[in-house]
Order: C-alpha cells, then sequence, then structure tokens
C-alpha cells in the first residue's frame, strides 16, 4: 500500500488541477499545476534514493527543468526554453543507456518524418499569422524533442519510450491547438498526457538502475 500511496496522490493532484482548478488567477493556478511535478520529482528521487548512476541524477535535473518549463509557460518563449534544457538532459541520460538494437535505430525513420510533418506545417502556420520571430525557437525544439524520443527508445526502457511518446503528443497538441487551430478539449489532453509522460519517465529510474525492464 505504501508502494501506491505518492502515485494517487499524484494522480488526485493531477485529476484536481485538470478538472477542478480554474485556469485564473494566475496565483491560484500556477501552485496547483505544479505539485503534481513536485510529487512526480519526489517519486523520481525514490526510485534511486539518492544513490543512484549518474543518467538518475541527469533525468531528475530534466523533470526539474521542466518543472520550470511548466511553471513559465505563461511567458512562452521563456517556458520553452527551460522545456528545452530539460529534454537536453533527457537526450543525455537516456544515450548513457544506449542499447544497440536495428530495430531501436530504424525507428529514427517515423520520428524524423514525423518531426518533418509538425515543423512544416508549425512554421508554415508562424509565418502566415506573423509569428516568425517563433520560428528559431519552434524549429529548435522540433528537433530537440524528437531526439529526446529516439534517445528513449534507444535505451530499450518501456517506461522511458512510453513517457517520451506521450511528451511528444502532448506538445503536438499544445502546439497545434496554439498556432494552427482550436483542438477540443486541449487543455485536458495537454495536461494528462504531459504528467503520465513525467511519471513514465521518474518510473523509468528504477529500471535503469538494475538495467533491467527492456520492452526489445
Amino acid at each position: 500500500m505504501k508502494r501506491l500511496f505518492l502515485p494517487l496522490l499524484i494522480l488526485i493532484s493531477s485529476a484536481l488541477y485538470i478538472f477542478i482548478i480554474p485556469d485564473a488567477p494566475l496565483l491560484l493556478n500556477l501552485p496547483f499545476k505544479l505539485i503534481p511535478m513536485w510529487l512526480i520529482i519526489t517519486y523520481a528521487f525514490i526510485q534511486f534514493r539518492g544513490k543512484g548512476s549518474s543518467t538518475s541524477w541527469i533525468i531528475l535535473t530534466g523533470l526539474v527543468f521542466c518543472m520550470f518549463g511548466d511553471g513559465l509557460l505563461h511567458w512562452f518563449l521563456i517556458g520553452l526554453s527551460a522545456f528545452l534544457i530539460g529534454h537536453i538532459f533527457y537526450l543525455i541520460g537516456f544515450f548513457k543507456e544506449w542499447q544497440f538494437s536495428l530495430i531501436r535505430v530504424l525507428s529514427i525513420i517515423p520520428i524524423g518524418f514525423y518531426a518533418i510533418f509538425i515543423g512544416h506545417i508549425l512554421t508554415e502556420s508562424l509565418i502566415e499569422n506573423g509569428n516568425s520571430a517563433l520560428f528559431i525557437p519552434v524549429c529548435l525544439y522540433t528537433i530537440i524533442i524528437s531526439t529526446m524520443a529516439w534517445s528513449a527508445i534507444m535505451t530499450g526502457n518501456k517506461w522511458a519510450i512510453t513517457g517520451s511518446i506521450l511528451f511528444v503528443i502532448s506538445d503536438s497538441i499544445l502546439a497545434w491547438n496554439r498556432f494552427v487551430s482550436d483542438i477540443p478539449y486541449s487543455s485536458v489532453l495537454i495536461m494528462t498526457t504531459y504528467y503520465t509522460a513525467q511519471f513514465f519517465i521518474a518510473r523509468s529510474l528504477k529500471f535503469f538502475q538494475k538495467g533491467s525492464n527492456s520492452l526489445y
């Protein structure tokens, strides 16, 4: 039961923020938005109990930067920059756990096609709507998060893989809704996939310690 207490608390706090807490005022909304991430970071730390490998600490640092990105996303470029740094820590940590497999290496093909597809649509929309200043940051972010997803796949760790793919889905919905066209229930879709992604990435640390739980 003790093992389930923190995940259950993460689930409850996430649901509270997504379905109950109003968007405004920001001073009320923001703390409730960050509580699930504080709990997820605590959960990640518990996975290796402070005695983990360098990979564990690198990914934990990524979680912290993503938390800052979450809190600062109201100021879009600042929040995007924090998320970008978080993803760089993730991909460094994941690449340290590289487990070669031809199938995993070839996964870069669909990831690359998706990155080109979503990047093309987003940048085209940015230019059409006069947001050309965001062209380079959005392109860079698309490249980094796609590389992060591929690096997670290269670990063979099913928790890291699922978490990274959910992160890509969450950010794709956010970007499409913000720059291309409205998506029904976008806020619910973005935050449920986002919190789940971060929880799975935090969960992956336990298995990086053991060098087990590969997907293939």
